[in-house]
């Protein structure tokens, strides 16, 4: 009898996470430090706040136009791919039939097994499988540059909000401390929850991104603290 077997694995994952998990860290990390360093130059609450709204929507769009740009141009390398192979399997077939059973050699099978195997999958749909075994092209994996601009601006503006949120509820006198207590805790969730999602260690996630985040923070505001401005 038959077994029913199901595994979860985290691949099919790869093209949202990424850019989530950018997005999140990116939307944390650059609004808490622009807050950080225009409170640290001595700006009024309102132009810390103003700024803080600013850099919240102008880094959801570049992190939205960025990640499509560049998940765009790598579906375009992919296409570019598929049409070249498409055009090998129209003129030579018996060629790619071959390479087909090479490729399918070099993984382990005998040369007669490969054979059945490459003409079997050929017969099936040639194009799919050489996209899948020569050129690594698989569903799972291919790039998707809406859904990579739609998961990073997201990501940017939920992340972005916690120190923004700061701001709001903190009183002016302690809105750098407050704003590096909430961001660190915030880097420290999202690095771990991206850990979990990814199947990597939580605390070594966690710990990783804090850092960077701290670091960061850390820059902006001894930038900052160089300006003396009363706004």
């Amino acid at each position: 009898m038959p077994t029913r077997h199901s595994e979860s694995h985290r691949s099919s994952r790869v093209g949202w996470l990424r850019a989530a998990v950018l997005g999140a860290n990116d939307g944390i990390v650059s609004v808490s430090g622009l807050v950080v360093g225009v409170a640290a130059s001595g700006a009024s609450h309102e132009t810390v706040l103003a700024s803080g709204v600013a850099a919240l929507a102008a880094g959801a769009m570049s992190m939205a136009a960025g990640e499509y740009v560049s998940v765009q141009s790598q579906a375009d390398t992919e296409l570019a791919d598929l049409a070249i192979e498409r055009r090998e399997l129209a003129a030579q077939p018996q060629f790619e039939l071959n390479e087909l059973t090479h490729i399918y050699v070099r993984r382990g099978l005998e040369p007669e097994l490969a054979r059945q195997v490459a003409e079997q999958l050929t017969a099936h749909d040639a194009l799919a499988a050489h996209a899948r075994d020569e050129l690594g092209i698989t569903d799972t994996l291919r790039a998707r540059p809406v859904q990579a601009a739609f998961a990073s601006a997201t990501a940017f503006v939920s992340g972005g909000v916690l120190p923004m949120a700061s701001v709001l509820l903190s009183p002016a006198s302690i809105v750098q401390p407050v704003t590096i207590a909430v961001t660190i805790s915030a880097l420290f969730v999202s690095g771990a929850l991206a850990a979990r999602a990814g199947g990597a260690p939580m605390l070594r996630g966690a710990a990783r991104v804090a850092f960077w985040g701290a670091l960061a923070m850390a820059v902006s505001s001894g930038v900052g603290s160089l300006f003396d401005v009363s706004v």
